[in-house]
């Protein structure tokens, strides 16, 4: 991971109490954590550590109770929460651990209402969600409803429509739950390809392992703070010369449509944000 890239996420003596006096709980003491333009960076620790607060606070999404957090250059500590919907819908993707799809609509429809509120126009939706559910392998599910998908199904849905508008930041609960070891390898390698071909941000937690073979760099979220792991080597494609082993296996319903990342264009058609 080049240390020279600008920062996408800049976050200084971080901490998040809940509820006050004596029966307040102090969850994070003071993190510290910068994290590069273009780099994956996975966040672990046990259940209750506080990771998903963390990436609730670095995804704007909650307020911390002290210390300063930059998003793209930018201090949104302090920003009303206007503001702060605003830099969510131009500049993030989220995928929550509980999926969060619409039930009344369809996979496409469900990637289909996010793209619309960042402001794409009908066929500019449309190439967008036809590409990125080709992505996750899920071309043939596009009409289905959740309740008609398997929880991994659902769960890829979810990526896809966290990356369909191109975000520069996408902050990932829990990813690959639900998913095996194959397809759970696919989804991080698009993460990773993502990450190189467009420079999108990737900040993931994660209870699993094979994360961190695609990362730039892994963390343990511990008493509060944040201890980094030593430096993994993330997972690279190989050369043409190397790969003599047979081709991986599709998804489940994948086709021989064009790769999404050369589709999608490099900016999404957004404004940037004002000063609060």
């Amino acid at each position: 991971m080049s240390e020279n890239r600008a920062s996408a996420i800049e976050a200084a003596g971080v901490e998040k109490r809940f509820g006050s006096g004596e029966k307040s709980v102090h969850v994070l003491r003071g993190v510290d954590l910068t994290v590069p333009a273009g780099s994956l960076v996975a966040l672990y620790g046990p259940s209750g550590s506080g990771k998903t607060t963390l990436l609730n606070l670095l995804g704007a999404l909650d307020s911390q109770t002290a210390g300063r957090i930059r998003v793209d250059g930018e201090d949104i500590t302090g920003w009303s929460e206007g503001l702060r919907a605003r830099l969510r819908r131009q500049k993030m993707g989220f995928i929550f651990q509980n999926y969060t799809l619409m039930p009344t609509y369809t996979a496409l429809e469900n990637i289909d209402i996010a793209l619309r509120l960042a402001g794409f126009g009908f066929f500019e939706r449309r190439k967008r969600a036809d590409t990125v559910l080709n992505a996750v392998g899920l071309t043939a599910w596009s009409s289905h409803m959740p309740e008609e998908l398997s929880g991994g199904q659902r769960q890829r849905v979810a990526i896809a429509r966290a990356m369909a508008a191109q975000p520069a930041l996408v902050f990932a609960d829990e990813p690959t739950s639900g998913l095996d070891t194959r397809t759970t390898r696919k989804i991080l390698g698009l993460f990773r390809a993502s990450a190189a071909e467009k420079g999108t941000t990737f900040i993931i937690v994660s209870h699993d392992a094979l994360v961190t073979e695609f990362v730039d760099v892994a963390y343990d979220l511990t008493d509060g703070k944040l201890v980094r792991r030593e430096q993994t080597a993330h997972a690279q494609s190989p050369s043409p010369t190397e790969q003599t082993t047979p081709e991986q296996p599709k998804f489940e319903g994948e086709t021989d449509e064009p790769d999404f990342l050369a589709l999608l264009p490099i900016e999404p058609p957004v404004e940037r944000m004002p000063a609060p």
